[in-house]
């Protein structure tokens, strides 16, 4: 079993590899996320360095996203660019990846996806 550093270097290294392109190198997202669409109508790549929305979803709801992408979690047609990676990256890559960007969060983000994550983990 890997410490939680090796998972978050590892997570580093694949978040480089398959996420910045669209996230960014900083997680900072692209410009205009919030606010409008691209040419072809789909929503730009929000943040994942705490500023966005994704600390509002609980780690199996992000986990799930990653895995069969956004149109398979809401079981509709949504206007985005987020690709599934269900066959490029195993569970593990993918709880790495997830692990890392949450490691650059603000701690009291961290605090509170936690929260956010065990009340839905009771449910």
């Amino acid at each position: 079993m890997e410490s939680a550093s090796e998972q978050i270097l590892l997570g580093s290294a694949l978040y480089a590899e398959n996420c910045a392109s669209c996230h960014g190198n900083k997680l900072q997202g692209q410009p205009k996320w919030n606010i409008e669409k691209d040419s072809d109508g789909h929503n730009y790549a929000p943040p994942l360095n705490g500023t966005g929305h994704t600390w509002h979803h609980p780690d199996d709801y992000l986990f799930a996203v990653t895995k069969y992408g956004i149109e398979a979690m809401i079981k509709n047609t949504y206007p985005n660019n987020m690709p599934a990676y269900e066959d490029q990256l195993s569970d593990r890559e993918i709880i790495a990846v997830l692990s890392y960007i949450k490691s650059q969060w603000p701690r009291k983000i961290q605090r509170q996806h936690d929260q956010i994550s065990q009340r839905s983990s009771n449910q």
